[in-house]
C-alpha cells in the first residue's frame, strides 16, 4: 500500500465489514470517513465513524463529502443490489457520472464496477481493495478448523471449481453448490444466502454437498472480492451441506474464529482452495 495520508473514505454497502476496514484504517493512523448507501449499510455499523448516508444516484453528493472529509483513499465494501436506472434518481453529477460510464451501466457487474473504478480514478481518488486494510480476513490454503473433506467432498470441490470459473467468464457469479457430481444451485445477483436456500429445497439423498466460492476470472477484486461469514456457515449447514470451499488470498472472512467455531459446531469443513 502507498504512504498516503489523506483520509480512507468507505463506500459502504451492508455487512459488517465497512467497520472493519474503519478499525483497520484507523489502526494504521488514517482518518476515515464513511459514505452509507442509503437502504444497504447498517445503521449500527457505521455509527461510531464520521459518517453520512447517501442515496446511490447522488454522486455529486458524495464526491463533495468525499472531498471536503479529505479523503483520497477508497474502498467499496459491503453487499449493495444493482439498482435500476429508474429507480437511482440521479443528481446532476450523477447523470454526468452515468453518461460516463455509458455502455457499462448495461454490461455485466465486472465490467460496471471496473468502470466505476476508472471513474473514480479520474476523479483524483486511489480506489484500494478492501483486502488490503484486512489482511488477516484472508485466508492462507488449507483446511480451517477440525473437520477435513473426504473424498466424494473433494470431487465435488473440482467440479464446482470449474463451473464457477465457467459462471465467471460469463459475469454471472461467485458460487455454485455441488452434491456427489451434481450442480444443485449456481449463484446470480440473489447473492450466497438464497441461493444456499435453494439449494437446499434441491439436496439428494445421500452425503450433502458442498458450497464453492471463488472470484470470478479477471473480476475487479478492489470492488466485489467473494465474502464469507457465519452466516454462510450456517447457512450452509441449514441446507445440509458437508462444506465451504473458498478460493485462498481472494475470499474475505467477516469473523474468521467465527466461522471456524461454526462449522466445528455444525460439522462442516472449511477449506481455503487454489484453484
Amino acid at each position: 500500500m502507498s504512504a498516503q495520508t489523506g483520509a480512507v473514505g468507505i463506500l459502504a454497502g451492508g455487512g459488517p465489514l465497512p467497520a472493519r476496514v474503519a478499525e483497520a484504517a484507523a489502526a494504521a493512523g488514517r482518518p476515515v470517513f464513511i459514505l452509507g448507501f442509503e437502504g444497504f449499510a447498517e445503521p449500527e455499523v457505521i455509527a461510531p465513524w464520521p459518517h453520512e448516508t447517501v442515496r446511490l444516484g447522488a454522486a455529486g453528493r458524495m464526491l463533495s463529502l468525499l472531498r471536503a472529509h479529505g479523503c483520497t483513499d477508497l474502498v467499496l465494501i459491503g453487499p449493495i443490489r444493482r439498482p435500476s436506472l429508474r429507480s437511482l434518481y440521479p443528481d446532476a453529477e450523477g447523470a454526468r457520472i452515468l453518461a460516463r460510464l455509458g455502455r457499462a451501466l448495461f454490461a455485466g457487474d465486472d465490467g460496471l464496477l471496473a468502470a466505476l473504478v476508472r471513474l473514480l480514478g479520474e476523479e483524483g481518488f486511489t480506489v484500494r481493495g478492501a483486502h488490503e486494510f484486512l489482511a488477516q480476513s484472508v485466508a492462507r490454503p488449507g483446511v480451517l478448523g477440525r473437520i477435513v473433506p473426504d473424498e466424494q467432498a473433494k470431487a465435488d470441490i473440482q467440479r464446482g471449481i470449474q463451473v464457477v470459473q465457467a459462471l465467471g467468464r460469463m459475469d454471472i457469479g461467485q458460487g455454485c453448490v455441488v452434491q456427489n457430481g451434481l450442480v444443485l444451485a449456481v449463484e446470480a445477483m440473489e447473492g450466497t444466502d438464497r441461493m444456499l436456500a435453494r439449494a437446499g429445497e434441491c439436496r439428494q439423498p445421500g452425503d450433502g454437498g458442498v458450497l464453492v466460492k471463488m472470484l470470478k476470472p479477471g473480476q475487479e477484486k478492489r470492488a466485489d472480492m467473494p465474502t464469507i461469514g457465519p452466516a454462510t456457515v450456517r447457512n450452509a449447514h441449514a441446507a445440509g451441506l458437508k462444506g465451504i470451499a473458498f478460493e485462498a488470498g481472494h475470499t474475505l472472512m467477516t469473523d474468521r474464529e467465527a466461522c471456524i467455531a461454526a462449522a466445528d459446531q455444525a460439522g462442516l469443513f472449511l477449506i481455503a482452495i487454489t484453484p
